[in-house]
C-alpha cells in the first residue's frame, strides 16, 4: 500500500509558476510510475507528466510539454511538479498517482490512469487571466 498527499495547489495568474508537492509513504522502496493527473470540471481526467522511481525516464503530454517539469526527491518518496508559463487552460484538480507498472523497462503510461493503482485526494490549482 502507498498513501499520497498532494500539495502546493493555489491561485496564480496567468504566466505564473507553480510546484506540487507529493509526499509518499508506505510500500515505497518499490521502482513503479508515478504521474500526475489533472481533471477540470465537466472533462475528464488528463494525464500530465509520468516518471519512472527506478531510472530517470520520464513522458508529458503534449499540452504541458516545455512547460511544467516532474521530479523526484532525492529518497524517492516524495514527487514534484514545476509548472511555468501557467496558462487558464492548466486550471484543474491535479492528482498525484503511483503504482503503475513500466513498459520496456522505461515507458510509463499517460492516457491509462487505471494502470496507477494509488491515488492523492488532489491540490487545486486555479490560473486567472
Amino acid at each position: 500500500q502507498v498513501q499520497l498527499v498532494e500539495s502546493g495547489g493555489d491561485s496564480v495568474q496567468a504566466g505564473g509558476s507553480l510546484r506540487l508537492s507529493c509526499a509518499a509513504s508506505g510500500d515505497t522502496y518499490r521502482s513503479y510510475c508515478m504521474g500526475w493527473f489533472r481533471q477540470a470540471p465537466g472533462k475528464e481526467r488528463e494525464g500530465v507528466a509520468a516518471i519512472y522511481t527506478g531510472g530517470s525516464s520520464t513522458r508529458y503530454s503534449d499540452s504541458v510539454k516545455g512547460r511544467f517539469t516532474i521530479s523526484q526527491g532525492s529518497r524517492k518518496n516524495t514527487l514534484f511538479l514545476q509548472m511555468d508559463n501557467l496558462k487558464p487552460e492548466d486550471t484543474a484538480m491535479y492528482y498525484c498517482a503511483a503504482g503503475a507498472p513500466v513498459f520496456g523497462g522505461a515507458w510509463c503510461p499517460l492516457t491509462r490512469s487505471n494502470d496507477y493503482k494509488y491515488w492523492g485526494q488532489g491540490t487545486q490549482v486555479t490560473v486567472s487571466t
